[in-house]
């Protein structure tokens, strides 16, 4: 996923850049995921590096199942800046756990559904021939 932009993106141009709503991205930013974006005079938002810079961490983290909160809990830690560190690092040290273990699983299941068409496979052939 790249997020770099040429210049400012309406609210428009930043949610088709990430694959999310206008809708989600005001959510977003009320709820705190997002710093407020800066604004033309008219108040339309115009996101530019820092923001999708900001987005691109908000989707990675969405992307490894990370609950809302927890994301809205880590972006308030990375506001704090160094003094949060520790607690930032525990939280992805912990989502990471969850994210190799949903991985594990979905390999499971993955290896359950090649054998089953390996199964289907061997039934046609013998179908075919029979």
């Amino acid at each position: 996923m790249s997020t770099t932009t040429t210049g400012p993106l309406t609210i428009s141009a930043a949610a088709e850049r990430v694959g999310l709503s206008a809708d989600t991205l005001r959510y977003y930013e009320r709820i705190g995921l997002l710093d407020p974006v800066p604004r033309t005079a008219a108040g339309q938002r115009l996101y530019g590096e820092p923001e999708m810079a900001r987005l691109e961490m908000v989707m990675r983290l969405r992307g490894t199942g990370m609950p809302l909160h927890a994301m809205v809990e880590y972006t308030r830690l990375v506001r704090e800046g160094d003094t949060a560190v520790a607690p930032r690092r525990a939280m992805l040290a912990d989502q990471r756990a969850r994210l190799l273990e949903r991985m594990e699983e979905l390999a499971a299941t993955l290896r359950y559904l090649d054998r089953k068409i390996e199964t289907y496979d061997t039934r046609l052939a013998a179908l075919e021939t029979g």
